[in-house]
């Protein structure tokens, strides 16, 4: 798996054009090893690293099919200052064989896979800073 800056560098010679109108936006105090845990256990694919004079990351975008992610460094004043966990949901094909990359990768299985009532079959695993992210086969209709 290639790490976040040369798959970023790569992506930067042929990007792909997709227009989101909503993204979820995440901060972690250690984003790096966000970007690591992301790409390894869910299968998030990086798009874009942007850094600050100090190092620390600005700003990150990874990518899950056709949705996007933003995160950054958590800070304790100005806008994003002071935010806690959030949660975050995913459409997969397979959720079987993700709830298996999940487990391997070492993330908490917080609910395990789950025939719902509403026809989605689920699981949901909180990340390493306590993010809650659940996958499915739910897709919602607009």
């Amino acid at each position: 798996m290639p790490n976040v800056e040369d798959a970023i560098r790569q992506d930067a010679q042929s990007p792909k054009e997709v227009t989101m109108p909503l993204n979820p936006v995440l901060t972690y105090r250690d984003p790096r090893a966000a970007l690591d845990f992301l790409q390894k256990a869910f299968g998030f694919e990086p798009v874009h690293l942007y850094e600050a004079d100090d190092g620390s990351v600005a700003h990150a975008e990874l990518r899950f099919g056709d949705g996007v992610v933003m995160l950054g460094t958590a800070r304790n004043s100005g806008v994003m200052g002071g935010l806690g966990p959030g949660a975050v949901y995913v459409a997969v094909q397979d959720p079987d064989a993700h709830h298996a990359r999940a487990a391997e990768a070492g993330a908490e299985i917080v609910l395990p896979l789950t025939d719902q009532d509403y026809g989605s079959r689920e699981y949901a695993a909180k990340d390493p800073e306590g993010n809650l992210w659940s996958f499915g086969t739910y897709v919602a209709k607009v």
